[in-house]
């Protein structure tokens, strides 16, 4: 940034609008006084070139008393602050004051009134006095630094504080007439681009033993480090190492501890935070830092300094992340391990004897940074015996049981809870260091029944039923931070799998019936199941025990029902899990035989899922979802996007990456296990699907060797003959193994589609005959009722019937032959009858009864029964004339 553009930068942001680029090429030049104002004058008339001369000269004798008189006169013309446009003159006579304060030492009052007026905000005439004059504003600014090199404590100390006062302008005594005050953050830009950071870091090195000025230099260090900018230069003036290396000097005041720490705060935050690390990772450093956090943690009792050592550890265990750091040979990991544990494991080290921790907020997060600093440093393998002598996995495990009850604990039952996520957590990252003490320690039996206790009963219990949100995240992290432990210790180590038994399992089988709708809380259920897969693959897989109870206990449903749940963080794991299994003969029995929702087989889930993922892959399928390309049927998106480049041998190309990068091979993988033979509950689209998948590794080949032919022609390499034929018949047989595949996918889809015409067919078919009977059944119908409403059908319908029967006889009778008659005499009905008929198309309660109006009624049923009782009516003019019965 150019000194012009930070005086922009500083009024922009006083006036609280935006900086535009134009402000900076284009700025009015304004007055902020009248012609009359100005005649006035705001300062009296002062020719500062003059004053430069008189102090330039030499010769005279009684020059000394005019040139202070004169430097006088300036300090009083200017009581109320500087103009930014007499700047430079101002400070060239600062300057030639602080020449001669060696040989003329009056000369040191004038410097000190003209640095305390430099305390007071510039004024301006003009809006743009700030840009313009603001080069010279970065010179003067600069000087102060430059004058701290003067042996003078005075002058320091003041030096100092009108660099504070930067950071705290104080308005003017009175307001001047024609002038205003520049804006609050202008003195803080120039002093950035003056560089003044730098040089106030460099003067500490000439205040060792001077305790006063060196406490101002670092109060104006503290306030200059609060800007990225100045981190950057104190940086280069290597501040981190020069401050630190000097954190135990001696001061009753306390002022040193502090002010320091917040530097080497501010430069790890708004500087390199890499650079800072390594200024810091030297002898020296550490060692003050472990003397200051030895005395602070032995000797801190006020809540300033127990907040003072937790923010030292915090700065420590930033520098342990560097290698590099001599932290084992200072002798300042044995005391961070020594610390970390003495409340756990009983010391005589003279260090922590009558050491106690109380429950304070200080102490609490004291204990959580020293576990955590504990996993950095174990990832130094030399730390690994420290922590064998310092008993850190006997500590550990004191956290990791069921808390006692009628035992005093330190801690509350919150901050209990947080400290075993902790204490856990940290037990992940040491155990596998330390499997000796870890086993000798009974680990897997102790972190078993721990996370067996924390399904069932116990603190945990309550806590999550009192839905408390906090306390059920520290749960599920001390779970998964639990089989994380397992996981670590039990991987490629068939011994402790099998230590791992049916209990191990039968907590992971619980864990993996979660409810579903828990995955989506946030509260860190994924992170759970995320452990439990890994579980799953660390400490069963090879072991056939463990596998089959886990098959036995049906845990294979339970990893096919997470995989139902299309959650595709969970689907590469779960799939790479399943093909392990999948080597156990047991296992296929128990894939065929799961259903999901609407009755859907694991084929049926897998061959789903394998659409899916090449739908987001961007694969090219029709909507049948057959091959288009027959050349490259697997090429996703991206492939087709990137441009095939020659890579090393030990380069993985696009084809194979994309192997490693998506499900599809898994798929594969387990659908090849099953045989791809009788797998039940499929579609026709899942067979179309299925030809793919059959054909996946064939694919895949091709696909490489296509690469490497493309290749060899950027390369622009010619192989022998005998290559190229090889090369180019491999390149055919893919993709003759592409047309096959799209010809058998058209002869399945063909099929389906004859067989839908046909099923169709058969429905209409069905549907044809139901219409058939229909229209049938109506036609009787209507002519049941002509029958019985029209008398002429009805007629017509008897001869019909009559004649029907006789054609149905003998037309000559054998001899002696007896003839019976098959009709009832005087049954007017077209249907055939027996000796009664019941007529169910009129309500008995009308008719009295069946049957009331024929003559076998009358004859053979009794009047009371059903038969209809006779009443007398009213005779009608068509009485007398024969009706017809219905």
């Amino acid at each position: 940034m150019s000194v012009a553009e930070a005086a922009a930068t500083a009024e922009a942001q006083e006036a609280g609008g935006k900086i535009r680029p134009s402000s900076l090429r284009r700025i009015p030049v304004i007055g902020v006084v009248t012609q009359d104002e100005e005649a006035q004058g705001a300062f009296k008339t002062m020719d500062l070139n003059r004053v430069i001369s008189l102090l330039e000269k030499t010769d005279k004798d009684d020059l000394e008393e005019k040139q202070l008189k004169s430097v006088k006169k300036l300090v009083q013309c200017y009581q109320n602050g500087f103009p930014l446009r007499d700047l430079a003159q101002i400070f060239k006579i600062l300057n030639l004051c602080a020449e001669k304060i060696e040989n003329q030492p009056h000369f040191i009052e004038s410097a000190f009134n003209i640095l305390k007026l430099c305390s007071l905000p510039f004024l301006k005439k003009k809006v743009s006095d700030e840009i313009t004059y603001a080069e010279d504003a970065a010179n003067s600014i600069a000087l102060l630094g430059e004058l701290m090199k003067i042996p003078n404590s005075e002058l320091r100390i003041q030096i100092c504080k009108c660099i504070v006062d930067f950071y705290h302008a104080e308005p003017p005594k009175k307001h001047i007439t024609g002038y205003q005050q520049a804006s609050s953050s202008y003195k803080i830009k120039m002093a950035e681009v003056g560089g003044l950071a730098k040089t106030m870091v460099q003067s500490l090195g000439l205040l060792e033993n001077q305790l006063v000025e060196k406490l101002w230099v670092l109060k104006a260090l503290q306030h200059l480090s609060t800007s990225e900018v100045n981190c950057t230069l104190m940086m280069k003036a290597q501040a981190a190492s020069g401050i630190c290396a000097h954190l135990n000097d001696p001061d009753p005041s306390g002022q040193l501890l502090f002010r320091s720490s917040e530097i080497l705060w501010n430069l790890l935050e708004k500087s390199s935070k890499e650079e800072i690390i390594q200024q810091l990772s030297n002898l020296e450093c550490l060692l003050a830092l472990k003397e200051v956090f030895k005395n602070l943690f032995m000797r801190g009792f006020s809540h300033y300094d127990r907040q003072l050592r937790n923010d030292i550890l915090v700065i420590t265990t930033i520098i342990a992340q560097n290698p590099g750091a001599p932290m084992i040979e200072c002798g300042f990991t044995r005391d961070l391990i020594l610390f970390a544990t003495f409340n756990e494991v009983k010391s005589q080290n003279p260090l922590v004897k009558g050491l106690r921790f109380s429950n304070s907020y200080e102490d609490f997060e004291l204990k959580k940074l020293l576990f955590n600093i504990i996993v950095i440093l174990c990832k130094d393998l030399p730390t690994i015996q420290l922590l064998i002598d310092g008993k850190v996995i006997l500590a550990l495990f004191t956290y990791v049981k069921k808390p006692e009850k009628h035992k005093i604990i330190e801690w509350s039952a919150a901050q209990y809870e947080e400290l075993q996520l902790h204490a856990i957590a940290t037990l992940s990252s040491v155990a596998p260091l330390l499997t000796e003490e870890y086993m000798l320690c009974q680990g897997n039996a102790r972190v078993l029944a721990f996370l067996e206790w924390c399904e069932s009963e116990g603190v945990f219990k309550n806590t999550i039923s009192q839905s408390d949100d906090k306390e059920e995240v520290i749960v599920l992290e001390i779970q998964s931070d639990i089989l994380l432990i397992l996981s670590s210790l039990c991987e490629h180590h068939i011994p402790r799998k099998e230590m791992f038994g049916t209990e191990g399992v039968d907590i992971i089988l619980r864990v993996m019936k979660t409810d579903p709708t828990k995955l989506q809380s946030g509260l860190g259920y994924n992170v759970l199941l995320f452990s439990t897969l890994d579980s799953i693959w660390c400490c069963i897989l090879g072991c056939y025990p463990s596998e089959d109870y886990f098959l036995e206990k049906e845990g294979i449903f339970l990893l096919l029902d997470l995989l139902a749940l299309n959650q595709k963080k969970f689907c590469n794991l779960i799939l790479g899990i399943m093909v392990e299994f999948c080597d156990n003969p047991k296992t296929t029995a128990h894939v065929n035989a799961w259903r999901g929702k609407k009755d859907q087989t694991a084929a049926s889930l897998l061959i789903k899922l394998w659409r899916k993922e090449e739908k987001e892959l961007g694969v090219k399928r029709d909507k049948h979802g057959m091959i288009i390309d027959t050349k490259k049927p697997l090429f996703t998106s991206f492939q087709e996007e990137q441009k095939i480049m020659p890579l090393p041998a030990n380069c993985p190309t696009l084809a194979v990456m994309d192997v490693a990068e998506n499900i599809r091979a898994k798929i594969y993988a387990v659908l090849g296990k099953l045989d791809f033979e009788n797998l039940p509950g499929l579609s026709a689209e899942d067979f179309v699907t299925l030809c793919i998948i059959h054909r996946y590794l064939d694919f895949k080949i091709g696909e490489i060797w296509n690469e490497i032919y493309e290749e060899i022609k950027l390369e622009k390499l010619r192989p022998v003959t005998t290559d190229k034929k090889i090369l180019e018949a491999i390149t055919t047989a893919s993709e003759n193994i592409g047309k096959m595949v799209a010809s058998l996918q058209s002869e399945m889809i063909e099929s389906q589609a004859h067989q839908d015409v046909q099923s169709e067919q058969k429905v209409y078919t069905k549907i044809q005959a139901t219409h058939k009977q229909r229209e049938l059944a109506t036609k009787s119908w209507e002519n049941f009722l002509a029958r019985t409403s029209n008398a002429k059908a009805l007629k017509k319908a008897k001869r019909l019937q009559e004649k029907a029967i006789e054609s149905s006889r003998y037309s000559e009778h054998p001899p002696n032959a007896v003839f019976h008659r098959t009709d009832i005499k005087g049954l007017n009905t077209t249907v055939p009858s027996g000796r009664v008929v019941t007529v169910e198309s009129t309500p008995a309660r009308l008719l009295g009864g069946p049957l009331a109006d024929t003559d076998i009624a009358l004859k053979k049923l009794p009047i009371r029964g059903g038969a209809l009782q006779k009443v007398k009516a009213v005779k009608t003019v068509n009485e007398s004339k024969k009706s017809v019965p219905t």
